[in-house]
C-alpha cells in the first residue's frame, strides 16, 4: 500500500507502520516530503492509499474530493517548540515546560533575535500569523528565515544560520547541535493535530481503512508518546 506524509511525522509513522505489519496488516510504502508538496501531489491525482497531513490540509483535500472525508482520523498532537544553537553535539532532552514564561516574554525574545527560523508547515504559518497579529511584522519581518521544504529548522539552528528556531517538538528532539528551550507558552501555544485519511484514488480502500484504524487505536499510543507526540482529545 502506498502512503504519503509530511516530514514532521515521518519517524513516528515509520514505527507505526512497522507495528501495523506486526499486527498482520498490509505493509505501507511510505514517502515523506514537505507538507505543501504532499498536498499538491494528492490534489494532482497521484495514486496513494493513505495520506497523512495536518488536519487543516486534510480538510481541504477532503472538501475537494481527493481524500474520503468520512475517513479523516486525528492521530497525534504536536506542540511547537523553540530551540537555539548549542556548542554540544549531544542532543538536548525534552524540556518539561514552556520556553518562555508567557507571550510577552516570547515577544521580547523575537525582538532580540537576529535571525528567526520557521518551517513551511502549519507551525510556521501560525507563527508568522501570530507575529502579524502582534503588530511585529515590520519590526522583525526582515529577520524571519523560512526553511526550505523538507529541511528541518533544527538544521539551520545547529549550523548557526538562525539563532532562534521554531518547529514541531518531534522535529527538534534528538537533533545534534541545538538546545531546546521548551514548548511555546500556554497563552500563545501553537499545536498541530496530524491526521490520516484514505485517498479517493486508493486501489484498496477497505484495507487502507483497516491500517488507519490501527494507527488510531490504543495499541499505537505508546509509539506516539515515545516520539514526543500527544494523543488528540
Amino acid at each position: 500500500m502506498r502512503a504519503i506524509s509530511s516530514m514532521a511525522t515521518r519517524q513516528v509513522l515509520a514505527d507505526l507502520a512497522a507495528a501495523a505489519v506486526e499486527a498482520g496488516l498490509p505493509e505501507l510504502d511510505m514517502e515523506s516530503v514537505g507538507g505543501v508538496a504532499a498536498a499538491e501531489r494528492v490534489a494532482a491525482g497521484e495514486s496513494f492509499d493513505l495520506v497523512f497531513l495536518a488536519s487543516g490540509a486534510l480538510a481541504k483535500l477532503a472538501s475537494a474530493g481527493h481524500v474520503d472525508a468520512a475517513t479523516v482520523t486525528p492521530l497525534m498532537l504536536s506542540q511547537t517548540a523553540v530551540a537555539v544553537p548549542s556548542h554540544s553535539s549531544e542532543p538536548a532532552p525534552r524540556p518539561d515546560g514552556p520556553a518562555f514564561a508567557d507571550a510577552s516574554a516570547l515577544r521580547d525574545a523575537l525582538r532580540s533575535a537576529n535571525r528567526i527560523g520557521y518551517s513551511t508547515g502549519p507551525s510556521g504559518t501560525a507563527l508568522v500569523q501570530m507575529i502579524d497579529d502582534w503588530g511585529l511584522s515590520d519590526e522583525v519581518g526582515d529577520r524571519l528565515m523560512q526553511a526550505q521544504p523538507g529541511i528541518p529548522v533544527a538544521k539551520s539552528v545547529a549550523a548557526g544560520v538562525v539563532d532562534l528556531g521554531f518547529q514541531q517538538l518531534s522535529e527538534l528532539v534528538g537533533h545534534p547541535g541545538i538546545r531546546i528551550l521548551g514548548v511555546m507558552p500556554d497563552d500563545c501555544a501553537i499545536d498541530t493535530v496530524f491526521a490520516g485519511a484514505v485517498a479517493t484514488a486508493s486501489s484498496s480502500p477497505a484495507q487502507a481503512a483497516e491500517v488507519l484504524a490501527f494507527l488510531a487505536s490504543d495499541d499505537a499510543a505508546a509509539i506516539k508518546t515515545r516520539h514526543n507526540f500527544g494523543i488528540p482529545a
